[in-house]
């Protein structure tokens, strides 16, 4: 069922749409208007993507997780090849539609130049990836598809090797103060005059080893959601609290960005404050009792529902629609160009979602319906669980 409203939590449909409209509004500043057109929204845009990140980690970290979980208490036996099946037929399928416009149809990259191909397919784009190169939104598909790939294997290895929490605990924090690390030292790399240039992003910004911060925080809350259930019931107890917090943590991080996003204490410390932000804001979205669960913002489901392809496809859009609507004497900055854009990225999104990937989520549902080879009956569960 792909309806929008069955099944899903409106808290983090609410954060998604957030990511994407976030997301939308720094590629409008940088690739259409070149000017704040939202003002301080389109400045701070980029951090939707690690919005996504954060709901990633969490959403992905809860699968292998509470599979892991299923299975040491007997319940159910997790399957690496069902999970990497079901997490490849949710991403590919729009994302070769995409690179395939992108690589057969020369209009749609202008003149912007296109990296090898093997580099999409091996989802290593984004590894010394030069700004302003066709497709060059996809390094964060990249980044989340290595972690994809990355995080099981270490989940399992600790699992197999009967280690304790602490030693899923430790590889937490040491992925997070292993970026810090790696930032700190690749900062002081860069020249002066690099700072907030290419080089930075090629450097830092992309690269897969500086952008695990927010992925990370959102395994940090699957793990304590599947593994510490009472600590897990007293924090969600006071979900206006914790998203009061996640809030004005955001804000701070966000003026902090605004002021110095470039700068070394913002390079170092900035994402981690960023993934702390938003994991407060995922664990207020998981509190039954608070606001951003209760209240159903007007489209955020069908926004989060399509926001994938929404990322994918409204870049290049609102570019190639740049100078058609020029030439009617609208501007990038004029209400009915900002209309047109925002309705055309949406529809677009729309279109690959029910075109490409809902068949294939059907597909996904009738051959691969779950993370697990074989349900167990309550009395072998009961069986397992005591020898």
């Amino acid at each position: 069922m792909n309806s929008p409203s069955i099944g899903r939590n409106s808290g983090l449909d609410t954060l998604r749409a957030l990511a994407i409209v976030l997301v939308f509004t720094n590629h409008y500043m940088i690739f259409v208007s070149g000017n704040p057109t939202f003002g301080w929204v389109s400045e701070i845009g980029w951090a939707g993507v690690d919005l996504f990140f954060a709901l990633s980690g969490y959403l992905i970290g809860n699968q292998i997780l509470g599979g892991i979980r299923q299975q040491q208490v007997g319940t159910a036996r997790f399957s690496l090849a069902r999970f990497y099946a079901r997490r490849l037929l949710r991403t590919l399928p729009n994302f070769y539609v995409v690179l395939a416009l992108y690589a057969l149809w020369p209009t749609m990259r202008g003149t912007s130049s296109m990296p090898p191909l093997w580099q999409f397919l091996t989802f290593t784009q984004n590894i010394s990836l030069t700004p302003g190169t066709a497709f060059s939104h996809a390094w964060s598909l990249c980044v989340e598809e290595q972690f994809y790939f990355l995080l099981p294997a270490l989940a399992l290895s600790i699992a197999m090797l009967r280690k304790s929490l602490v030693w899923a605990w430790v590889a937490v924090l040491a992925a997070l103060v292993g970026g810090m690390v790696i930032r700190s030292v690749l900062w002081q790399g860069l020249e002066s005059a690099e700072f907030g240039g290419s080089s930075y992003y090629t450097t830092i910004y992309y690269a897969s080893w500086c952008r695990f911060d927010e992925l990370v925080c959102g395994v940090a809350i699957a793990l304590l959601k599947n593994y510490h259930a009472g600590a897990w019931a007293r924090v969600t107890s006071y979900g206006n609290w914790t998203l009061a917090a996640g809030a004005a943590l955001l804000t701070v991080t966000w003026n902090l960005l605004l002021e110095d996003h470039y700068g070394y204490a913002m390079t170092v410390y900035g994402y981690p404050l960023l993934g702390l932000s938003f994991s407060l804001l995922l664990v207020a979205a998981l509190s039954s009792g608070s606001l951003l669960q209760r209240w159903r913002v007007p489209g955020a489901a069908s926004l989060a529902l399509w926001s994938y392809a929404i990322y994918l496809t409204h870049k290049q859009l609102c570019v190639l629609l740049r100078a058609p609507l020029q030439a009617q004497g609208w501007g990038p900055e004029s209400w009915q160009t900002l209309i047109i854009m925002g309705m055309a990225s949406v529809f677009a999104g729309c279109l690959l979602y029910l075109l490409v990937e809902t068949p294939f989520m059907k597909l996904r549902d009738r051959y691969v319906p779950s993370n697990y080879r074989k349900e167990v009956s309550p009395s072998q569960s009961h069986q397992t669980a005591t020898v």
